[in-house]
């Protein structure tokens, strides 16, 4: 039986994340951990997280879990949600600028406001809700997976990569901004597959079956 680690470093809605990927796969073994043996071990890793980037990497440093994801990011695959793929960046404009893994070279920037669509009407801060993901580039977590479907999001900053090679999908609020990101074995997405319903269930599903290879 294939596993897959879901990082637990206090930052997540583990709950959720767990049931979606059981769910998903019901033949996968998945293990919530913080150790960093375990995590080496699964065949795949998912790095989930909500909450502030500061509180992010402080947690992620003094538990040494920072070290392991630059591991992972290395030799398995591994699939960053939300903050977790913002994590993965060079830095973030967040709390005043903070450093990041630098595991995906990049910026995190926080959408400026006021913003508005093509109507004039006022768009709130933070992005919350559906919205279509259009898929930029062929990626074996696509697989199955409808151009434009919609997927659930709640976020206040964006990934702005350094190569656009990187950019899996985008999205639009109302610019188009990237949000999901691809490099080797690592694919990470600014979406909740775990709340997305149909699509995400199977985004999940596929990165499960993914071997890391393009």
């Amino acid at each position: 039986m294939s596993s897959v680690a879901v990082i637990d470093y206090g930052m997540g809605n583990l709950h959720s994340i767990t049931k979606a990927l059981q769910h998903a796969e019901p033949d996968v073994k998945v293990l919530v951990t913080s150790d960093a043996e375990t995590i080496l071990r699964a065949d795949r890793v998912v790095f989930p997280g909500v909450g502030a980037i500061r509180d992010c990497m402080q947690a992620l440093n003094e538990s040494g879990l920072a070290e392991v994801i630059q591991n992972v990011a290395n030799t398995k695959p591994l699939l960053g949600i939300c903050l977790g793929m913002q994590a993965l960046l060079s830095d973030s404009e967040e709390n005043g600028g903070t450093p990041c893994l630098n595991i995906i070279s990049g910026h995190v920037r926080r959408f400026s406001e006021p913003l508005y669509n093509s109507d004039g009407k006022l768009l709130k801060i933070p992005h919350m809700g559906w919205n279509q993901v259009h898929q930029a580039q062929a990626h074996p977590l696509w697989e199955s997976i409808a151009q434009d479907s919609r997927f659930y999001f709640v976020h206040s900053y964006y990934a702005q990569p350094n190569e656009a090679c990187g950019v899996a999908a985008t999205s639009q609020y109302p610019e188009p901004f990237a949000c999901a990101l691809v490099q080797k074995n690592v694919f990470a997405v600014q979406f909740h597959p775990e709340k997305s319903q149909t699509a995400g269930l199977q985004l999940l599903k596929n990165f499960l079956h993914w071997d890391g290879h393009l």
